[in-house]
């Protein structure tokens, strides 16, 4: 799903998305022919209609038992609305959507019709509640509060910080009971760990009339720790004043548990990655040290035949030499920065970070007389974390070299194409496939299928964590006619 993939795009521009939708010349006709107040749906409803759009972007799905959905259909009830002007209000929404995508130069025409099919379906859903009496809109309404009560950790701050009113979901959580929260600053959960100038810049945020959003560290009452993925924002009274804050949550302990459990898998994959790194360093010297030390003698045995030394020969000795230390002085540095943590994403060609990989290998794909051959028929350029998708790379290969190396004729086809937005990167080999009763659990933490166990049975979870969470690609096996084939499978545009 194209829109779904632009979700973070779109997350991180709502509050434009927003302003445009409440500056749209024909929703503020609508507005002005039934005196509906301007502030008042913007400091209401807004934000609120927008985060509810998101979540339905990511559940791939239409959701309406949202009390802030129900009660903003009741209040355009109240005002008796026609069809007509519920659809223009509506679709001004989708029109700031679709301005600011343009805007923002990441139009598609997959993406422009998913976003129509999106409100499409989003207001047909709409028409058949308001379609509705006030007496089954109010029984909606309850109905639903009595749900989000249940489910949503939500809670009320008045204007000082002091909870005015918790969702039972969020006593179910923390341990604590609602009357126990309720006039209690919301201090009373801080983890010990959490430092004060963490709430000061979400204070900071919420008094500048921002919403804050981020994740937040919290203690239950029998000390145990749990994790809120939380947006916090501030309400409004008829002048403008900040009169109380709404946060809602989303429990988020058991993914950081595994991103935790992920980082000492991480540290693990490395230490094993330093020493394929230090093989392959000496590998690659392993020839240009040689031709050094033909270099090195052959001015004393020229010394011994001929009696001296010209000065031409010492002149292409010198240069031979230096033009071999270069290269070795060049060998460590690219496994230098290769080694350095990618901070920030590069637009990189693909054939450039195939060919480094290949750099990396040259000596072992040499001395084990692999046949590589290289069919790129898509030569983009793309946002990736270039040492990661590497470091992928280079696993992948050395386990081809692994499955072919009993093989007379070893041969590893690494080709590129697009598709559908997509970049795909297949390296295939020929050394017979994978057993079909073990293809399915070559990506598991600590499963090796070498028999000596010499691996770590880190390399393809950790290379299919990097494509799949870092990259917001694939990774993906299969068996072909001649072998196993791996395909990369990376987003054009992120």
């Amino acid at each position: 799903m194209t829109l779904k993939n632009y979700i973070k795009v779109i997350e991180n521009n709502k509050s434009e998305i927003c302003k445009y939708w409440i500056e749209d010349q024909d929703l503020i006709n609508v507005l002005n022919k039934y005196s509906i107040n301007k502030e008042h749906l913007i400091n209401k409803y807004t934000q609120s209609i927008m985060e509810h759009h998101i979540y339905m972007i990511k559940q791939n799905r239409i959701i309406l038992d949202n009390p802030i959905i129900i009660g903003f259909i009741k209040y355009l009830n109240t005002h008796q609305i026609s069809i007509s002007d519920l659809f223009i209000l509506f679709f001004s929404l989708k029109k700031a959507l679709i301005k600011r995508i343009f805007e923002l130069n990441i139009q598609t025409s997959e993406l422009i019709n998913e976003i129509n099919s999106h409100f499409e379906k989003d207001f047909q859903n709409v028409l058949s509640v308001y379609s509705k009496n006030l007496e089954d809109l109010q029984n909606a309404y309850f109905k639903s509060n009595d749900l989000i009560d249940k489910y949503v950790i939500m809670s009320k701050s008045d204007a000082n910080g002091n909870i005015i009113k918790v969702s039972s979901a969020f006593c179910e959580l923390s341990g604590y009971t609602k009357n126990e929260l309720i006039g209690q600053s919301f201090n009373i959960t801080k983890h010990p760990d959490t430092e004060d100038n963490f709430y000061e810049d979400i204070k900071k945020t919420l008094i500048s009339n921002k919403i804050w959003q981020g994740e937040i560290k919290n203690q239950k009452k029998n000390a145990d720790t749990y994790w809120l993925e939380t947006t916090i924002h501030p309400n409004f009274d008829n002048i403008g004043r900040i009169v109380s804050y709404d946060a809602i949550g989303q429990d988020i302990t058991s993914t950081k548990k595994l991103k935790n459990q992920q980082s000492l898998l991480v540290e693990q994959s490395k230490s094993a990655a330093m020493g394929e790194l230090i093989s392959m360093i000496a590998h690659q010297w392993r020839q240009p040290l040689q031709a050094v030390s033909i270099y090195i003698q052959k001015l004393p045995l020229t010394k011994i035949i001929e009696g001296k030394i010209s000065d031409e020969l010492l002149d292409e000795v010198i240069n031979e030499i230096s033009s071999q230390l270069e290269y070795m002085s060049q060998t460590i540095d690219d496994f230098i920065d290769y080694f350095k943590p990618n901070k920030e994403k590069e637009l990189v060609l693909i054939s450039t970070v195939i060919n480094k990989a290949l750099e990396f290998l040259a000596y072992m794909i040499k001395i084990e007389n692999i046949i590589i051959n290289i069919e790129n028929s898509c030569d983009y350029k793309i946002s990736i974390f270039r040492n990661e998708i590497i470091q992928v790379l280079i696993n992948i290969i050395n386990n081809s070299k692994d499955a072919i190396k009993k093989n007379k004729i070893k041969i590893i086809n690494i080709r590129t194409f697009s598709k559908n937005n997509y970049v795909y990167i297949e390296i295939e080999d020929n050394g017979g496939g994978i057993k079909e009763d073990i293809i399915g659990r070559i990506f598991e933490p600590y499963f090796s299928t070498k028999s000596n166990k010499n691996g770590t049975g880190l390399g393809l979870y950790m290379s299919q964590t990097i494509v799949n969470q870092h990259s917001n690609g694939q990774l993906l096996v299969c068996n072909t006619d001649i072998g196993a084939k791996f395909t990369m499978k990376l987003p054009l545009e992120q």
